[in-house]
């Protein structure tokens, strides 16, 4: 007759807890061992890597690195150079990242045959990459967006007036007049209206003038001419000086001075002219138009504006319905 013995639930509990936690250690020690020995074997093969080609690879690295600052150094001068010998910005670029592509290339070879790679297969892959690259180049330039100025135009991009000191693929570097700075996205000089005052070589002054008196036409005709003549830096060709009568009002007649310049003289010149044709009008007693008021006062009943003997008044005359005094003003510049 087999006896049973009576265990008690707390030791059940006890034992349980034991088995566990001997179960659960086991498995742990089991993955810990296992990542260990990966950990192990992938230090082993990355310390044989750097023992078999670590020499070669800090030798190829020390090549990259050096060869691209002597890139950079080397660009930057030749493009003070090509900038000396030619206007033409495009055609500079053109060069310049060709030369920049071999030059890449030769140092992206050296790296490579450096760390081991058949020489032959470097070459063939690097030139048939760079041709590629210099054909897309070369043929599809034409056909790509090109800016409408270059570097040392003058030009008006919107409402900005400057000239032009730089140009790259993304933006245009403006110097304005008054010694500001402005960088110009591409796509909007492409988007927008731009005036190259360098597209042609000369310029048309334009010089506006009003006079008080008609019967000066003739003689301010005669003198403006003349002074326009007289200066060596108005050209002939493609137009003559000229002075034209351009409007007649109630209080002046607007003389209109046209003639031709070189660009680079434009602005010089037409500030020279003015200041020539101010200076022989006052000598020579020509009146100029300046601005000139007239005043209407109407009142409900005649008003009697005495001044005494040397003034006998202005008489005025009433508005209808009008209840008090009211003023407008007519000036012959709105007339113009």
């Amino acid at each position: 007759m087999q006896q049973q013995i009576h265990v008690p639930r707390e030791k059940k509990y006890l034992n349980l807890k034991f088995e566990f936690s001997a179960a659960c250690s086991g498995e742990f020690k089991s993955k810990g061992g296992t990542m260990q020995s990966e950990l192990t074997a992938k230090a082993e093969r990355i310390g044989f890597v750097l023992r078999e080609y670590g020499a070669e690879m800090l030798q190829a690295m020390v090549i990259l690195v050096v060869g691209l600052v002597v890139l950079q150094f080397t660009m930057r001068k030749l493009k003070v150079f090509i900038d000396k010998k030619t206007k033409d910005s495009s055609r500079a670029n053109t060069i310049l990242y060709i030369v920049y592509i071999l030059l890449l290339v030769v140092i992206i070879t050296s790296a490579l045959i450096t760390l081991g790679f058949d020489s032959r297969n470097v070459f063939r892959l690097i030139i048939l990459s760079a041709l590629a690259i210099i054909a897309a180049l070369l043929v599809l330039r034409p056909y790509l967006p090109t800016l409408p100025f270059k570097v040392g135009n003058t030009v008006k991009v919107g409402a900005l007036l400057g000239k032009i000191e730089a140009t790259t693929m993304v933006n245009t570097r403006m110097k304005t007049f008054d010694g500001k700075t402005v960088f110009i996205p591409n796509s909007k000089i492409l988007n927008d209206f731009v005036i190259n005052y360098h597209f042609t070589p000369t310029r048309r002054i334009k010089i506006d003038i009003p006079i008080r008196h008609v019967r000066d036409i003739l003689k301010t005709k005669q003198l403006m001419e003349a002074i326009m003549i007289e200066d060596p830096r108005v050209l002939l060709k493609p137009a003559r000086p000229v002075v034209y009568t351009l409007n007649l009002t109630d209080g002046c007649v607007k003389m209109g001075a046209r003639c031709w310049v070189n660009n680079t003289k434009f602005w010089l010149t037409q500030c020279d002219l003015l200041e020539k044709f101010l200076t022989r009008m006052e000598r020579e007693n020509i009146v100029l138009a300046g601005r000139r008021q007239a005043i209407r006062v109407f009142h409900e009943t005649p008003l009697q504006l005495s001044g005494g003997d040397d003034n006998p008044g202005i008489e005025t005359q009433a508005g209808p319905g009008a209840e008090a005094p009211s003023f407008s003003a007519v000036s012959d510049d709105d007339e113009m």
